[in-house]
């Protein structure tokens, strides 16, 4: 006879599914998630301290406990009966994704608690996160296979949580520390039930957890400071990185008393370290040509590590700020990265110049096609003016394909400088004359690679108007005028003929963008790029049907303006402002009196302050979906 076999849910063959899904589903948390509060120095940790002891009214004096605070992404564990049935990712801290498969595929979260007689339903909270030297093989891999690389190891966690298939968050070794326990039975025979952040962390290590080790009790808000600028200089030799630390009350029932704002919990606050800067020296000083002809130079440096990446570039901007920085080959000079991915020079260490550094010449033709450079007297910027500059072209090409234009997968920065090298391509519409064999024909791409993206190429010809417009890579023509745009001038030979007073009269739109649309449709080239695109069947109208004309009408948010401020949980902000204009709704970059509704994601910063001073309303992502859900 034959016996069958019995797989329970902590088998280790439940670590990785079979089949990859099809889509995360949006499930609402057991317990909200709610952020931290942010200081950047002793005085705003000791003004905290100061705000939870008036609400404290009776208590005077706190243990602290600190814990670093790990640079991933919070995720929630639901286990029923001691066992892992469902993981969550934090999303708007109400709702977030169920990526219980890919929970699964990190070997420091236990399938089953070590737990005697556990309860029937506990929740622990914390961070996945991938090893510095993890990210670093991952980017090294992708560059290999001509893949964007991961701009730190925080995004690489998140994207890695949010693949559909599990084998491959498997491949991508995340690690995981567990830092909240949210039940009020769970108890062990030692301590019994946890009164204490510091117990309940001991607990989570004892039923198989993996704990941060380099917490500690402090008796005083000095005693927090100590730890934080111990940890500034030691965090830089940990294995992973971390941004700053996380300081809680330690006792429950304090906590408990003290309760949370609309948004943080009174008994916690993130004390955050400032952004590393990182000395090195300046090997060499080159340019380069952007889609527009922007000139851009960057140092090129010694290896440094810096925020979690090796960095070897770091931007310069533009020639004014080389003169100010006086910025010579041969220089030390100390970098950071800004807003923690795009590494910049902070300073030249003019003490540790050589004797023989020159001051730096920039060139006067372009490098890529010799033509000679041009700057107006408007801006700072050096430009190459020849359109048939190769670096112009390949700068256009990958813009024209990127996901908030044209949206061309596949049609990577690599493949486009094949393609212009190989003189495959001379023009954005080049790209709909392109055939299987001539990009079979191309380095590490093969038969079945060129028919996906002869598929994908196809596929970008029912993209909107809107798109194609920003796609055309026009000066000061981004995705929110292109949309205002297409909305008045439903054409492209409307929009063609239209005068700069008639554009610029747009709401949004001003006399040097209005100039810029009127001068580029002039130029013969781009006449003749437009007829070439209409030839391939591209999207150069809007269709105004009826339906949509009633939901306009008959909209609430029509004439309601948002503005959306820091990262959204679970929503890119191109994402966010397609749904609120689809309802009607106009979206904003900066905070006035005229806004309606300020949309704030995680590191929001001065608009939050500036709406809360003006008494504008404030949503977060889940009260902003609930709002829209009226008018779909």
């Amino acid at each position: 006879t034959t016996h069958p076999t019995l797989i329970t849910p902590d088998s280790p063959t439940q670590r990785v599914g079979d089949r990859p899904a099809s889509q995360f589903v949006s499930v609402r948390h057991n317990i909200p998630l709610y952020s931290l509060e942010n200081a950047f120095d002793f005085v705003e940790l000791s003004q905290w301290e100061d705000r939870w002891k008036r609400n404290a009214i009776d208590v005077d004096r706190a243990d602290y406990i600190c814990e670093l605070k790990i640079d991933g992404s919070a995720i929630a564990l639901t286990y029923e009966k001691g066992i892992l049935t469902r993981g969550v990712t934090r999303g708007d801290g109400t709702t977030g994704e169920d990526i219980t498969q890919n929970i699964k595929t990190i070997h420091s979260i236990p399938l089953r608690l070590n737990l005697s007689d556990p309860p029937n339903m506990l929740e622990v909270r914390g961070e996945a996160f991938l090893p510095i030297e993890t990210f670093e093989k991952i980017n090294k891999e992708r560059e290999k296979a001509g893949e964007q690389l991961f701009a730190n190891p925080r995004n690489a966690a998140a994207g890695t949580l949010r693949q559909l298939d599990s084998k491959k968050v498997a491949d991508r070794k995340l690690q995981f520390f567990a830092y909240t326990l949210h039940h009020s039975k769970v108890t062990n025979d030692k301590d019994g039930i946890p009164n204490s952040q510091e117990k309940a962390l001991n607990l989570l290590q004892e039923i198989g957890f993996l704990v941060n080790p380099n917490r500690q009790v402090c008796d005083s808000i000095e005693f927090v400071n100590n730890y934080y600028q111990t940890w500034e200089t030691k965090r830089k030799n940990l294995p992973y990185l971390t941004d700053g630390v996380v300081v809680k009350i330690n006792d429950y029932s304090l906590q408990e008393k003290l309760g949370f704002t609309n948004k943080f919990p009174r008994w916690a606050i993130a004390l955050k370290y400032p952004a590393e800067e990182v000395p090195t020296l300046v090997k060499d000083i080159s340019v380069n040509v952007g889609r527009t002809g922007a000139v851009t130079p960057m140092a090129v440096m010694n290896p440094v590590f810096v925020a979690g990446t090796t960095v070897q570039k770091a931007t310069l901007h533009n020639l004014d700020r080389i003169t100010e920085l006086d910025i010579r080959i041969g220089d030390t000079v100390v970098i950071r990265k800004a807003g923690e991915i795009i590494p910049e020079v902070v300073r030249v260490l003019k003490e540790m110049r050589p004797k023989d550094a020159q001051p730096y010449q920039f060139p006067t033709h372009c490098p890529e096609c010799t033509s000679l450079l041009v700057r107006s007297q408007s801006e700072a910027v050096i430009r190459c003016v020849n359109s048939s500059c190769p670096a112009i072209l390949r700068g256009s090409v990958v813009h024209w394909a990127s996901r908030d234009a044209l949206d061309i997968r596949g049609l990577g920065e690599k493949i486009v400088v094949l393609l212009v090298d190989n003189n495959l391509i001379k023009s954005v519409a080049d790209i709909y004359s392109l055939n299987n064999s001539q990009i079979a024909s191309l380095e590490r791409m093969g038969e079945r690679s060129a028919e996906k993206l002869i598929g994908a190429i196809e596929d970008s010809k029912i993209q909107p108007f809107a798109r194609v417009l920003y796609g055309l890579g026009i000066r000061h023509v981004g995705k929110t005028i292109a949309k205002l745009l297409v909305e008045k001038y439903p054409t492209i030979e409307l929009l063609s003929q239209a005068s700069i007073a008639s554009i610029a009269s747009i709401y949004g739109i001003g006399d040097e963008i209005a100039e810029a649309v009127v001068r580029w449709f002039k130029i013969e080239a781009n006449q003749e790029l437009v007829d070439r695109l209409q030839q391939a069947g591209l999207q150069l109208t809007t269709q105004q049907t009826t339906e949509s004309n009633t939901s306009q009408t008959n909209n609430s948010l029509t004439g309601k303006s948002f503005v959306i401020t820091g990262t959204l949980p679970t929503l890119k902000r191109s994402e966010a402002q397609e749904l609120i204009e689809r309802a009607g709704g106009k979206v904003s970059s900066s905070v006035s009196n005229k806004t309606n509704y300020l949309v704030v994601g995680e590191e929001a910063g001065s608009k939050l302050a500036k709406a809360e001073k003006l008494g504008i309303e404030i949503l977060i992502e889940a009260e902003l979906l609930d709002l829209l859900r009226k008018y779909y």
